[in-house]
């Protein structure tokens, strides 16, 4: 029986557990934490991940706490008027033979985590360590070695780190790149539905299941329901900083400095802003250059840990799971008895697509938050022609893999 460590027991890190398990391999999952969670707020899986996730038979357990939006809407900044739109639902789906949906983080960890306890599945085992916060990862014969802050040491014929931004396997194997910080910042609040629906104002967004993007000069907003239409996600992203960050990885800021974020902003983009609470996250923009440097040895990187990217294309926690259904199809196909030719496939299938993705990010930066003027014309001139994606890339390139 083939073993794998895996590094970080986030949604990267379970997927690939699930994966390889499905192939046969024994896993074993180390997490720094004294128990696993997920925290943060919503997040979007598109149809390149999904089909992933329906690959491991988690349609109806996900189908539970997920929303499928019935189309997406891009709005102008100062008035609402609508910039451009596209179905998505049912239509989305067909098109692309996976569904889009929209999760609370948690929501979508605990149906991954659950599958991953599950005493009834087939293939190989799933053993998870908690407590165990790896500082080293290392080559070892003909497999790999984590190592832990005490000494201690799990070895597998593959590791996977899966340990996300600041990864401790990426830093002590010596992959080059260094986490780039932008001039760019993160809002985001979770507000129920019942305190949409009590208000006149807000109730309207209840009304239809949409995804919403809001361009305006130096930022834009997104919201979209999650946890089966109860809670909506409001993120406003935008060109700054702010030295609470300095020497840490959020804040929690409050309901008033929201508000502030888009001053002059249409009243029906802020009505939605005043009623969050006084606990809306604030986090910095982190993201590496491009590069395909993945694997040493019996070592290989998985999604943020390889290809630490902006959240301009909503294709950060999607491509975490791209990586782990590549990757367990590498190793389960022909050839896959070279466990070393296997990972030098999945990383060259795998790099010029994330790469692709973390330039569009990076380009929507700019293109989300142009100031009014004529390239801010021309761009929504361009969306009302043809709205088939942004940043250099198409919905269907991005969504078939």
């Amino acid at each position: 029986m083939r073993t794998a460590v895996i590094v970080g027991g986030g949604i990267g890190g379970l997927t690939a557990a699930l994966t390889l398990r499905e192939c046969g391999w024994d896993v074993t999952v180390l997490e720094q934490a004294p128990e696993l969670s997920e925290i943060g707020a919503g997040i979007q899986i598109a149809p390149n991940a999904t089909r992933v996730l329906l690959a491991l038979g988690l349609r109806e357990a996900l189908e539970r706490v997920a929303v499928t939006p019935l189309d997406q809407v891009r709005r102008r900044w100062s008035d609402g008027e609508v910039i451009a739109s596209m179905p998505m639902g049912d239509e989305l789906e067909e098109r692309y033979g996976a569904p889009y949906w929209q999760f609370h983080r948690g929501d979508l960890f605990r149906v991954l985590l659950d599958a991953c306890r599950d005493p009834d599945a087939e293939g190989g085992t799933i053993r998870i360590l908690t407590s165990f916060p790896v500082v080293a990862a290392e080559n070892e014969g003909a497999g790999a070695a984590a190592i832990a802050e005490d000494g201690r040491r799990v070895s597998g014929d593959l590791l996977i780190g899966a340990d996300g931004l600041r990864s401790a396997v990426r830093t002590s194997v010596g992959f080059p790149g260094e986490l780039r910080r932008e001039k760019e910042i993160s809002y985001r609040a979770l507000i129920p539905r019942a305190v949409l629906e009590a208000d006149p104002e807000t109730e309207w967004i209840t009304h239809h299941p949409t995804n919403t993007l809001w361009y305006g000069p130096g930022a834009h907003g997104v919201h979209f329901f999650i946890r089966g239409g109860e809670t909506l996600c409001l993120v406003v992203q935008k060109h700054g900083t702010d030295p609470r960050l300095d020497d840490a990885p959020s804040a929690l800021v409050s309901r008033d400095e929201f508000v502030a974020t888009v001053p002059g902003w249409t009243p029906r983009l802020v009505s939605l802003l005043q009623k969050a609470g006084d606990d809306v996250l604030l986090q910095p923009l982190l993201h590496r250059a491009p590069d395909d440097d993945w694997v040493r040895g019996r070592i290989v990187l998985l999604g943020d840990a390889a290809h630490a990217m902006l959240p301009y294309q909503g294709q950060g926690g999607s491509q975490a799971i791209e990586d782990a259904g590549a990757l367990a199809t590498e190793l389960e196909g022909p050839g896959a008895d070279d466990i070393g030719a296997a990972l030098e496939r999945y990383r060259a299938q795998r790099a010029p697509i994330a790469a692709e993705l973390q330039r569009a990010s990076l380009v929507n930066k700019h293109f989300l938050h142009l100031p009014d003027g004529p390239e801010q014309r021309a761009r929504d001139a361009l969306l009302r022609h043809r709205f088939e994606g942004d940043g250099g890339v198409t919905f269907d390139w991005m969504w078939s893999h």
